[in-house]
């Protein structure tokens, strides 16, 4: 969990931004307030600096009703920063100040395992694998809940200036592949993982991407739905319109959407018809979201998402 700092002027590269608005930000930490504030109940795990907007992460996250027990606050490093900017030619531009940032400090003996244990799904992307000790942190955690019985949900969630290279990029998000339940990708990660195949063959996605212990592959499309891979069948749900005012944390959205469905239904993947409404829910809550600024700010609740059903129904039906 970070704090991203967003021009107050959109369409600007960083340097031409007159000013910035800090934004809570960090996509697992969106994710659990995306699953809290639709009604169900989550808890985040990270690091952040023992400073103010440390601080203020920690009460953001409990205003959201997401427990924050799991949290830990270093002495001697600051809560991460990013600037974030949409250019006019739709291209993100990110700059990150973490050298090192509190997050990546946090170490196997800070993890509150217990409170791992409790979880029927635990989340993670790849961010914590980039540098020790938090990348043995994230290892450790997942061997808590896979023992415990969780399932294992991943979003790589790929932020290549992170990384220290392309290449040790994808040998690091693809060294837990096989261990996760769950996976959530989008086009270009594809791209990227596969080394260049087409995202939209479905042959490439099946025979390089997904592998035997996988319950549910998903290859978000943006506004244009998913699609959808399990051992038995695969298929699209296709998206709903919405007027975008700011896309950033639709994919988190989407995410605390599917995992919200299927906290309430751990076997949603094997039926067919109840996974398609389960996605078409996540896509919604990602539409929800486009509508307004900022990721946490802009995350439905159940009663919005269901308001947008309806509505995008009675739209059909005149059509």
């Amino acid at each position: 969990m970070l704090i991203d700092f967003v021009p107050t002027v959109a369409g600007v590269s960083l340097a031409e931004a007159p000013a910035f608005e800090k934004a809570p930000g960090g996509a697992p930490a969106n994710v659990a307030v995306g699953v809290a504030r639709l009604g169900s109940s989550s808890a985040f795990i990270g690091k952040v600096g023992d400073d103010e907007f440390g601080h203020m992460l920690a009460n953001i996250l409990k205003q959201n009703n997401v427990d924050n027990s799991g949290m830990r606050f270093d002495h001697n490093a600051r809560t991460a920063l990013a600037f974030v900017t949409l250019r006019a030619d739709g291209e993100r531009e990110f700059l990150f100040f973490r050298n090192p940032s509190a997050d990546m400090l946090l170490q196997e003996s800070e993890l509150d395992v217990d409170l791992i244990k409790k979880a029927a799904i635990f989340h993670f992307g790849s961010i914590s694998l980039i540098e020790e000790p938090c990348r043995s942190a994230h290892l450790a955690a997942m061997k808590i809940a896979k023992s415990s019985g969780c399932i294992l949900s991943y979003d790589p969630n790929l932020r290549l200036p992170l990384w220290p290279s392309p290449e040790f990029a994808r040998e690091e998000i693809m060294s837990i592949w096989d261990q996760a339940d769950v996976i959530k990708i989008n086009e270009e990660e594809i791209t990227f993982l596969t080394g260049g195949d087409d995202p939209n063959d479905d042959s490439v996605v099946q025979n390089k991407l997904f592998h035997p212990n996988l319950k549910l592959l998903i290859v978000t499309e943006g506004s244009q739905g998913c699609r959808y891979y399990t051992q038995d069948f695969k298929g699209r749900v296709p998206g709903v319109k919405a007027k975008p005012v700011d896309t950033t944390g639709a994919g988190d959205a989407f995410v605390g959407g599917i995992l919200y469905r299927l906290a309430a239904d751990l076997n949603l993947y094997k039926d067919e018809k109840k996974l398609r409404d389960a996605l078409f829910f996540a896509n919604v809550c990602g539409a929800v979201t486009v509508m307004k600024r900022g990721a946490i700010p802009a995350l439905p609740t159940k009663d919005a998402v269901l308001k947008f059903i309806e509505k995008d129904a009675s739209k059909s039906e005149t059509n």
